[in-house]
């Protein structure tokens, strides 16, 4: 019998709730390699959700800041060192130093899944020595990637011209399963998803003061007390519910039952502009028309398949009150927004997209020799 191929990835997310890795994994898996996904423990992570794949979480001893990276750098890159594997794949720029650096001390197949454009993402733009030092990790770094993967079709075009390296793009969409329509009697509007920085809460939460429907907010973030805050301050707290993290299978039942979704990102940073959320997908599969930005990947869908409102300024929260009034008001507009998910997601599935990704490995372990 062959030995099975022991792919290592790598993530700096908590492993129970990254929706994209637990679909990799499983393809992966399925497919009929070894999987082990690596990432942080944090002081408040909730014991681990079983998968057909073995996690390894490795403790950290700072939340946040240099301390973080250097800390959890240090130790994968003992961890990859001394650990047997036949690939090693980084997510994203924030752990791609030690596999970069195991991999050629140990001549190992590697990797690159970028999920976002992290040298343009706000966090980093904003401070000029911070993205001086990730600048210096991706040019060091992402030249000598052969293998490299991507969420978009503006994020691969971004990559081959600045390092002129192809880029396979493997979207973060929902695996297609039967539709289920669930009528609710007591309709919300939902938001999924990180509640970060750049989201728009500061724009969204007071346009709710004008909307007539809940909304609900899965997810935290680096502004989620600040969100909270701003909710009390418009005195929304019977308006506008924060669930926190929710375990996909219960985030699954939340978008069932939603009436509108929101996709929304401020469009301070090229990262952010050539977003394509996991969220919108899910919103797609589920029949949830949704408030959206009108950034290239969701304008080029929505030119083939019309499934959003699509916002030109999320800054202004009349505007967003406007636009999820018309969703909420115009029945006929609504169903036809609806209707037209149901076709999309025909098109924009996981059983597509996954294609992709096991091509890419079968042409990295198809090579005798690795460069």
């Amino acid at each position: 019998m062959t030995k099975k191929r022991h792919i290592v990835l790598t993530v700096t997310n908590d492993l129970n709730y990254d929706q994209r890795m637990i679909r990799i994994c499983t393809s992966l898996v399925n497919a009929g390699y070894k999987v082990t996904l690596v990432g942080f423990k944090r002081k408040k992570s909730k014991p681990l959700t079983d998968r057909p794949f073995k996690q390894i979480r490795i403790p950290i001893i700072a939340e946040k800041g240099k301390l973080l990276y250097a800390d959890y750098w240090i130790k994968l890159f003992f961890l990859l060192l001394f650990k047997r594997f036949s690939a090693v794949c980084a997510i994203d720029l924030d752990t791609i130093m030690p596999v970069y650096l195991v991999s050629v001390l140990r001549n190992k197949r590697r990797v690159y899944d970028a999920h976002e454009l992290f040298t343009e993402l706000k966090e980093v733009v904003t401070k000029p020595r911070e993205k001086k030092i990730w600048d210096w990790i991706e040019h060091t770094t992402l030249p000598n990637f052969n293998y490299n993967i991507t969420v978009g079709d503006y994020c691969a075009l971004y990559f081959r011209e600045k390092y002129g390296k192809t880029y396979t793009v493997v979207r973060n969409a929902t695996v297609l399963q039967p539709y289920e329509p669930e009528e609710n009697n007591e309709p919300y509007i939902l938001y999924q998803g990180w509640v970060n920085e750049g989201r728009c809460f500061e724009d969204l939460i007071p346009a709710m003061k004008e909307v007539n429907m809940p909304l609900i907010i899965c997810g935290e973030g680096n502004f989620y007390e600040q969100a909270q805050q701003l909710v009390r301050e418009h005195g929304l707290e019977g308006k506008i519910t924060f669930k926190g993290f929710v375990p996909p299978h219960e985030l699954k039942e939340y978008t069932k039952r939603a009436y509108v979704g929101i996709t929304l990102f401020h469009a301070v940073s090229k990262s952010n502009e050539y977003s394509l959320a996991n969220r919108y997908f899910d919103y797609m599969h589920n029949g949830v028309p949704q408030l959206c930005m009108n950034f290239p990947e969701y304008r080029d869908i929505n030119s083939s398949y019309e499934i959003a409102y699509l916002l030109d300024d999320p800054t202004n929260a009349p505007s967003i009150a406007q636009a999820l009034k018309k969703l909420i008001d115009d029945k006929d507009y609504y169903n036809m927004l609806k209707a037209n998910c149901l076709l999309a997601r025909e098109e924009y599935n996981w059983q597509k997209e996954e294609k992709k990704l096991l091509k890419l490995y079968e042409d990295l372990f198809s090579k005798r020799k690795f460069s």
